[in-house]
């Protein structure tokens, strides 16, 4: 018999951030009253879901969107420092003007690689972390199905290795809107797909989507 088990990636809901500020791995940003909505659908969503398993970034944003999760399943919420944000050297900066940030050229010497990058932790070293996460949770949840709650590039970094894609990217093309879940599908240890869906979709700021499905939208599936 098959032994199937699946590990969804959930990307934290909306952070009260009115300054603009790129936040990184800085303390003190949590969820907006509209980031909560967005954690108790995703909660409403996966309720009668077989989880076992609710991991999160020791962030306080990506703990804050667990909680309401693990609370539908009836589990505790897990701390891994493996899931967290990437290293960035713009973090703290405001990026309400991004033009003028980037043509200062205290910066351009970090810009010279966005193959690495040079401006924060190589892709390869978040595929690393992440992967190892990943495949932990799979054996603590075999059988059942896991969540860890992490951040948008390392969900998509994540994604990317999984699917044997290329690390570099247009960050205004990640398929990783708030609250989304990309989802690790497992038979017998081996990955067999990757799916992903917005179960709050229809509550992201159209400013938010990007190049995202549009709320409503049909799930996504790719095989590696």
């Amino acid at each position: 018999m098959k032994v199937e088990t699946t590990v969804h990636l959930l990307r934290h809901g909306e952070v009260h951030n009115p300054e603009g500020v790129l936040y990184g791995r800085r303390d003190g940003f949590h969820l907006s009253e509209l980031g909560r909505r967005m954690a108790q659908r995703v909660a409403d969503t996966v309720a009668d879901r077989d989880i076992v398993h609710v991991v999160a970034s020791p962030l306080e944003r990506a703990q804050e969107t667990a909680a309401p999760v693990a609370a539908a399943r009836g589990v505790e919420v897990g701390t891994d420092e493996r899931i967290i944000e990437s290293t960035n050297v713009f973090e703290g900066r405001t990026f309400a003007d991004p033009g003028k940030v980037l043509s200062d050229p205290k910066v351009w010497r970090h810009l010279w690689n966005p193959f690495k990058p040079s401006w924060g932790e190589p892709y390869t070293e978040v595929a690393a972390r992440m992967r190892a996460a990943v495949l932990d949770a799979r054996r603590e949840a075999e059988g059942h199905e896991a969540v860890l709650v992490s951040h948008q590039l390392p969900i998509w970094v994540a994604r990317l290795s999984a699917e044997g894609r290329p690390f570099v990217h247009d960050p205004r093309q990640r398929r990783c809107t708030l609250c989304s879940l990309t989802s690790f599908h497992f038979t017998d240890g081996r990955l067999d797909r990757v799916t992903y869906s917005e179960p709050a979709g229809d509550l992201i700021p159209v400013r938010d989507k990007g190049a995202t499905f549009s709320a409503g939208g049909a799930p996504e599936e790719r095989r590696p």
